[in-house]
């Protein structure tokens, strides 16, 4: 039994593979290398297989595969002296091995478009019927906890409000501080040109009480927490630790979501309020050092111009934001499919999603309050 040999002949203009012997997939081994290694000069290469006493379907793809490599780099390659068997095979493997996928053009014009926005309105009404099933779920849950406050998991809710409230005390406060100094050194920046630089406690508390301290909690909270509960959720997706626990009768949402939604419900306007105290704070430091409003004139003047419905107001604001934080996190990780990829994909779009339904709540509740006349 002869071994599968070549020779390579080159020449100015192309070259020539000489093939000899068995090309049968156990002897490959010792040529393999030196197919790999072929490299041929000039602008074509004849194979020629005179010399080939039998080829099977692994010493095919082995031709197939230098002729493709060779003809990539923009030889002619052309087989000579084949036997019509072994061409025939050749061709059956060449036409058996797939072709690389290219990237598709995509369709273009108005039916092509319109398909797309199809595509796109048919997805999104689908994902809206999700999140109303499972915020309809969630009130549920909220309602049993109400009436049956003895079959409330405890200990899940004390650790996530010490990891979504008390663990992001600190960044909240260095938040609501540094915000009050930004608004108090802007603002009087621009009063002094009027002689008005007394009105930047107003400015100040205004600001922050009804808009600014819960609204950048809420944002922080979203993507601090809200990011959190997709991970931990999602990954338990994955792991098909949610199917396990629906197989031992437990409901998911009073296990996972129930938790996460009160903590955010109790803590959220907890943070909101030592925002707000840090933005004041911050905002009566700068106007001492930088207008020469003292503490106590500023304190003063909070008092007699800023009423306590500026801080209700943005208090009210609070478990509407945790609600809406905490449902799509939880929803955007029970929508985890598959592999930690997309729990990845998800806890972005969970971010995004809830930092969007926090601005466009906020947008509403302040047309809200503004015909109320509060």
């Amino acid at each position: 039994m002869s071994a599968p040999t070549l020779i390579l002949e080159g020449s100015d203009n192309g070259s020539v593979l000489r093939l000899a012997g068995r090309y049968l997939t156990h002897s490959l081994g010792t040529v393999e290398k030196a197919f790999a290694d072929v490299d041929a000069g000039g602008r074509f290469l004849e194979i020629d297989m005179s010399g080939v006493e039998v080829v099977d379907t692994g010493g095919a793809w082995l031709i197939v595969e230098l002729m493709a490599r060779l003809e990539a780099d923009g030889l002619k390659v052309t087989l000579i002296n084949a036997a019509p068997s072994h061409l025939a095979l050749i061709e059956t493997v060449r036409e058996a091995i797939p072709e690389e996928p290219g990237e598709e053009e995509p369709e273009r014009g108005l039916l092509a478009w319109l398909e797309r926005v199809g595509r796109e309105v048919e997805r999104g009404k689908k994902g809206t019927l999700s999140i109303l099933s499972f915020f309809g779920e969630t009130l549920a849950a909220l309602a049993r906890a109400v009436v049956m406050p003895w079959k409330m998991r405890w200990a899940p809710l004390v650790s996530q409000m010490d990891d979504v409230g008390f663990k992001a005390v600190p960044i909240v406060a260095l938040m609501g501080f540094l915000i009050g100094i930004v608004l108090a050194f802007q603002g009087a920046t621009q009063l002094q040109q009027f002689g008005a630089e007394v009105f930047v406690v107003e400015l100040i508390s205004i600001s922050i009480l009804r808009e600014l301290g819960i609204l950048l909690t809420a944002i922080i909270v979203a993507g601090r927490s809200g990011s959190a509960f997709t991970a931990s959720v999602g990954s338990m997706k994955v792991q098909e630790e949610i199917d396990a626990m629906r197989t031992l009768g437990l409901n998911p949402i009073d296990v996972l979501v129930l938790p996460r939604v009160l903590a955010l419900l109790i803590m959220l306007p907890i943070l909101g309020f030592v925002a707000n105290m840090s933005g004041l704070f911050g905002g009566a430091l700068m106007s001492w050092l930088n207008l020469n409003v003292s503490p106590g004139m500023f304190v003063t003047r909070l008092q007699e111009t800023t009423s306590i419905w500026h801080l209700g107001v943005g208090m009210i604001k609070a478990p509407f934001f945790a609600l809406v934080i905490g449902v799509i996190a939880c929803w955007q990780a029970f929508q985890v499919r598959g592999s930690s990829t997309s729990v990845g994909q998800r806890t972005t779009a969970s971010v995004v999603q809830s930092i969007f339904m926090v601005i466009a709540l906020d947008a509403l509740f302040s047309v809200f309050f503004a015909k109320m006349g509060v």
